[in-house]
């Protein structure tokens, strides 16, 4: 479908998603010179394959981190339905596109149940997670594939795939590393599926088949099937090599296959699976990846955002409201965990200060700026305003959740510790010659780390989105420059204000 030259004009935007400037670019090196979704008829003697493309860029598209999930919306949802349909008459259909269907976000019945006459989904994206997942492959329910692939941009992965009657199969490889060797029959057993491939056909097949290329000729095909040396397979044409052999041996279990070749320049490479000529044979994908490709992750990430924002709010609120605390023996981390949140409650600048930091996280804006280039707009938690148009939430709910538990949550639980301090009787020098250190500093190194990641992300801030948008920013530089001023305030609080909690502290030790 496309042909990638060493460094493409693509490699400069990577991830970027400035769609409209780089399209036709693109274009240069595509075998289909289309833009957005499309269905590509690929038509042979002995039938036709579909290759639908998905495009689920974002339009306007943000400046990272913001692209990180695609949309459909409702119309491109009903084109892709159409292709589905136009697809239906064919041998197989493939679907493409950047996304994982786990970071696309699309209206009912959503994207996987569309694709799901597909025999495989060929993505990129999340790549192999940094060299975390260096397979990331899974199945759906409705038995489509989907498989990720490396990315070529850094690290010049590409696949190759073939039909051999109408049996799907594959290979990840790095470019430059030749020979490259794809056993096209039997193919693997992880990769089956019943209900889109006719599997039977393995059973029935007479012949061993690979296909090897390389810059040289190649010397030598070895298959081994469980260790046992079949013999050199012969070359029939192109890069098609076969040895005959009969199924029925191996009718019953799975088995290893494993091929070996080499070419002339003295390079050799080997590629191996299990395989099962039984229909009712099958193997388990990794866990971790299934989990990575099957799980809508922006629904998680807003239930997650929406129970940590209720949590705060309710505990605020609940001790705003409750009599004011009894202490009981013992006077442990519980119940001075409880004193403290009644003593940041019930003070108004500072539970009208969490409070509003919390529902501002929610509601407010975020920052005004330059989300995509020449047009501004502003970033809220449930989506981004840019231009006139409405992208709804998804990574937002993410951010929203590091927001939320490493600055919000600790500042809160900080000015709680803080005025606990106050009711001991101490001021921010007096704490500090108590000679607990251990216990002490700990606590203030912690709250100035945090302090520093929030400086951080005003950086990247103004290094993303630009000057505009680091002055416009209440959640980042706004909060950043406010926050030692309401730690000052915790520690210069005139002690009257603390009186009724300092008396009840002191008459509960003295006891």
């Amino acid at each position: 479908m496309a042909n990638l030259p060493g460094y493409s004009e693509e490699d400069k935007s990577h991830g970027k998603n400035q769609v409209v400037g780089y399209k036709r670019k693109s274009w240069k090196y595509s075998a289909v010179r289309r833009d957005g979704s499309f269905h590509y008829v690929h038509s042979t003697p002995f039938g036709n394959y579909s290759f639908i493309s998905v495009d689920a860029t974002l339009n306007p598209g943000p400046k990272r981190p913001y692209n990180f999930f695609g949309i459909l919306d409702k119309k491109q949802m009903e084109e892709l339905l159409l292709l589905a349909k136009e697809s239906s008459q064919s041998n197989h259909t493939i679907w493409f596109g950047h996304f994982t269907t786990s970071t696309i976000l699309s209206p009912s019945p959503g994207i996987r149940s569309i694709m799901s006459s597909a025999i495989a989904y060929l993505c990129g994206h999340l790549h192999t997670l940094g060299g975390l997942m260096p397979v990331l492959h899974t199945r759906h329910f409705q038995g489509t594939l989907e498989l990720e692939v490396g990315d070529w941009k850094d690290n010049r992965r590409y696949r190759i795939f073939a039909f051999d009657h109408d049996l799907f199969s594959f290979a990840d490889l790095i470019f430059g590393n030749w020979p490259v060797v794809l056993i096209t029959n039997p193919k693997s057993l992880l990769y089956c599926c019943a209900k889109h491939e006719p599997l039977e056909r393995l059973l029935h097949s007479t012949h061993i088949r690979i296909l090897a290329f390389s810059l040289s000729t190649i010397t030598s095909v070895t298959v081994m099937i469980d260790e046992v040396d079949l013999g050199q397979a012969v070359h029939v044409s192109g890069p098609i090599f076969i040895l005959k052999w009969n199924p029925r041996n191996y009718s019953s279990g799975a088995h290893n296959i494993e091929v070996i070749v080499q070419d002339a320049a003295g390079r050799s490479k080997s590629a191996h699976h299990i395989f099962s000529v039984q229909e009712n044979n099958h193997l388990s994908f990794d866990p971790l990846a299934s989990f990575i490709l099957r799980t809508d992750h922006y629904i998680i990430a807003r239930v997650l955002f929406a129970l940590i924002v209720l949590i705060q709010l309710i505990i605020l609120i609940t001790f705003r409201y409750r009599g004011y605390p009894e202490l009981k023996e013992p006077s442990g981390l519980i119940n001075l965990t409880s004193f403290s949140l009644h003593v940041l409650s019930k003070i108004n600048i500072f539970y009208y200060s969490v409070l509003f930091l919390t529902l501002y996280t929610v509601l407010g804006p975020w920052f005004f700026g330059e989300i995509t280039d020449g047009k501004l707009g502003c970033c809220f938690s449930f989506g981004l305003f840019i231009n006139g148009h409405f992208l709804q939430g998804s990574l937002t709910f993410i951010i929203g959740i590091l927001q939320l538990a490493f600055f919000n949550i600790p500042l809160m639980a900080y000015i709680c510790w803080s005025l606990l301090q106050r009711c001991f009787g101490h001021n921010f020098r007096s704490h500090l010659h108590q000679r607990k250190y251990l216990k002490i500093m700990p606590v203030h190194l912690l709250m100035l780390l945090l302090y520093i990641w929030q400086v951080y992300s005003c950086y990247f801030l103004y290094a993303t989105y630009g000057t505009l948008a680091f002055l416009f920013s209440p959640l980042r530089t706004w909060l950043t420059l406010l926050t030692p001023v309401l730690i000052r305030c915790v520690w210069t609080l005139n002690p009257t204000k603390l009186g009724i909690f300092m008396v009840q502290l002191k008459s509960h030790l003295n006891s």
